[in-house]
């Protein structure tokens, strides 16, 4: 297993880390099984874990605490906070309020008493930025928290969130979490350059394209987990423009001899800003298959043929669980009132 450095931090991470989502009920419900998942990772060198407090509403956070006895000091431990943790009101967010609660529910379903990097899942608009920083800059000085990092976060928000750090004294964010894959290029453009800029690492999620980069999923030709994918990314699972290119990558993938997920994984850590591409298996076949693929690199002229069906920068299509800014999923914030456009 490959390891490169996670930005500027110092600290060493395996090329691939160990997405959690699907352990617990929302995937793998059996909570034994899912700790051989993790014991077998961290055995083949993966010693980057990742989840969120919100995975299952905290169940995936008590199974990976579980699977860590004994082996906490060897792994490096991702969290995240952000997603709505039960009923009422201020259970969710990027408040101080809620930073500073979560962070010891985390503590304690993790079964740890230090978060190796402590990430804001979603970008929060009704929080100011210096108000989140401010929280997680005490948590690092506390021991609770090593470093942290952002999600989803545009390049301007990035950006913005550093020179408050510089003009205020916090913290800075150490990394990003976004998705690609060959099917969603589009941080190439801004935010990969932006972490580069600052010396950030960047875990980069669905990097199968949430399983359309497995070759299970051919047009016209759903398979027996299509349903299900169906139900969670309906959008994503029928993008005509998303399927096509699918049926152009796999004769690419078959010409060097490779599978086509072998292939998107590989391209996935290609990106030099790349630090790590989060798997996230919920079997352990589908973990033997990811790490019988960690040594893959991909020639020039592979990479030059995934360019030519998906231009860098390119996203074929938004996934559906994807962060959508408010500014496009709320028509108010886009139109003047009735009676100013009247005026104009």
């Amino acid at each position: 297993m490959r390891t490169r450095m996670l930005g500027r931090t110092g600290i060493e991470v395996s090329a691939y880390c160990l997405g959690t989502m699907m352990f617990g009920q929302v995937g793998n419900p059996d909570q034994d099984d899912c700790v051989r998942i993790i014991h077998r990772a961290l055995d083949a060198g993966i010693n980057f874990v990742d989840t969120a407090d919100v995975y299952s509403y905290g169940e995936t956070e008590e199974i990976v605490g579980k699977a860590l006895r004994g082996r906490r000091d060897d792994v490096v431990l991702a969290t995240k906070v952000n997603g709505v943790m039960g009923q009422g009101h201020n259970r969710s967010g990027s408040s101080r309020r809620w930073i500073i609660a979560e962070v010891e529910h985390s503590l304690r379903r993790l079964q740890t008493d230090y978060i190796d990097l402590y990430q804001v899942h979603h970008p929060d608009p009704r929080t100011d930025i210096e108000e989140t920083l401010s929280a997680l800059t005490d948590l690092v000085r506390s021991g609770k928290v090593r470093n942290i990092g952002c999600s989803s976060m545009p390049a301007s928000e990035i950006v913005e969130a550093h020179w408050a750090s510089e003009r205020r004294g916090f913290e800075r964010f150490r990394s990003e979490q976004p998705p690609y894959s060959i099917l969603n290029r589009g941080i190439e453009r801004e935010v990969l350059p932006v972490c580069e800029r600052y010396g950030m690492g960047t875990l980069v999620w669905s990097p199968l394209a949430m399983g359309l980069l497995t070759g299970r999923h051919r047009k016209g030709r759903p398979s027996d987990a299509h349903a299900a994918r169906m139900h969670w990314v309906p959008r994503h699972m029928t993008d005509e423009h998303k399927l096509d290119a699918v049926e152009q990558l796999l004769p690419v993938a078959e010409k060097a001899g490779l599978s086509l997920t072998h292939m998107a994984m590989a391209f996935a850590v290609a990106h030099p800003a790349v630090t790590s591409a989060i798997i996230g298996p919920r079997t352990m076949a589908q973990l033997e298959d990811l790490i019988a693929g960690a040594g893959t690199v991909l020639d020039d002229d592979v990479l030059d043929r995934i360019d030519e069906i998906v231009p860098p920068g390119t996203d074929l299509g938004a996934l559906d669980v994807s962060h959508v800014p408010p500014a496009l999923t709320d028509p108010t914030l886009r139109r003047r009132p009735s009676g100013d456009r009247t005026a104009a």
